[in-house]
């Protein structure tokens, strides 16, 4: 007939890799401890901070420009503020150049007139001087000599000037075109400039809108900073902490056997136990 024997035992177990580093990990820690009551603004941060936000309640100081900008831009900017003098500067051109262009100035030069009259007197001068000599002025050949010296002496500065006038009045006329092609593109470059500028005054009305928030915008971000200064060096200190405090392991564990005995080995077991308890008790 056998039994069974049941025993538990209990073993408690502690890790401590970096014992020999405690005394300096006990003073980090002491540091970390005195580090947690510094974690909020020293004076200077917040001198800083309100610094900021003064000047962030003043806002930006050059919004209006900004703005008054935008709105020029937005407005063409007086890109084709000029286009009534680039058009009165054609209509004067054309007054100008027009009697020259339809040919009213061709064989119409006042200076021409006067110099066929001092052709006509030079002529006449000689050819009647000659005839007179001979003691036959007036006379037909006299009128006739008179009239052939004249008309051989007018006729290339006629023609001269009639070449010229025809020249002038090309020049007119191409000087005109070129001046309606001028003027066309002028105001077209004008209309451009104009769209740029309001393109532009898109893009200006932005930056307006940011200098009107700016001292939002200011305020908030040193309020974030504010706010950002402590979390930081809490978090830096945890960091540093937090490992620490994990190092080394501590804990209990049970352990519960169970052993087959047979009959004989049971009977030893308590004849041993009644054998030392007799003597444990017998008068000595």
């Amino acid at each position: 007939m056998g039994g069974q024997s049941t025993s538990t035992q209990t073993v408690q177990s502690q890790s401590a890799p970096w014992s020999a580093a405690q005394p300096a990990l006990q003073t980090m820690l002491g540091q970390i401890g005195t580090g947690l009551n510094n974690t909020g603004l020293t004076s200077a941060e917040s001198s800083a901070l309100d610094t900021l936000k003064t000047n962030a309640a003043s806002g930006n100081p050059y919004a209006g420009q900004i703005g008054g900008y935008a709105q020029s831009l937005l407005g063409g900017g007086g890109a084709t503020a000029q286009a009534g003098n680039v058009q009165d500067n054609l209509a004067s051109y054309r007054n100008w150049l027009t009697p020259y262009a339809n040919g009213s100035m061709v064989g119409n030069n006042p200076a021409l007139a006067a110099q066929l009259a001092q052709i006509r007197s030079d002529v006449g001068n000689d050819v009647n001087s000659q005839f007179a000599a001979a003691g036959r002025d007036f006379s037909g050949a006299n009128q006739m000599a008179y009239g052939r010296g004249v008309a051989a002496a007018e006729a290339p500065v006629i023609a001269a000037q009639y070449n010229q006038d025809v020249a002038n009045q090309l020049a007119a006329v191409n000087g005109l075109y070129n001046a309606g092609n001028t003027t066309a593109n002028t105001l077209t470059q004008m209309q451009q400039s104009d769209l740029a500028n309001r393109g532009q005054g898109v893009t200006a009305a932005q930056s307006a809108l940011d200098a009107q928030n700016y001292g939002a915008n200011a305020t908030l971000a040193a309020e974030a900073q504010r706010r950002g200064i402590p979390v930081q060096a809490l978090s830096l200190l945890a960091q540093i902490g937090v490992p620490i405090a994990q190092l080394g392991t501590q804990g209990n564990s049970t352990t519960t056997g169970t052993q087959e005995k047979s009959g004989v080995d049971q009977f030893a077991t308590i004849a041993g136990g009644i054998s030392g308890l007799i003597n444990a008790i017998k008068p000595k």
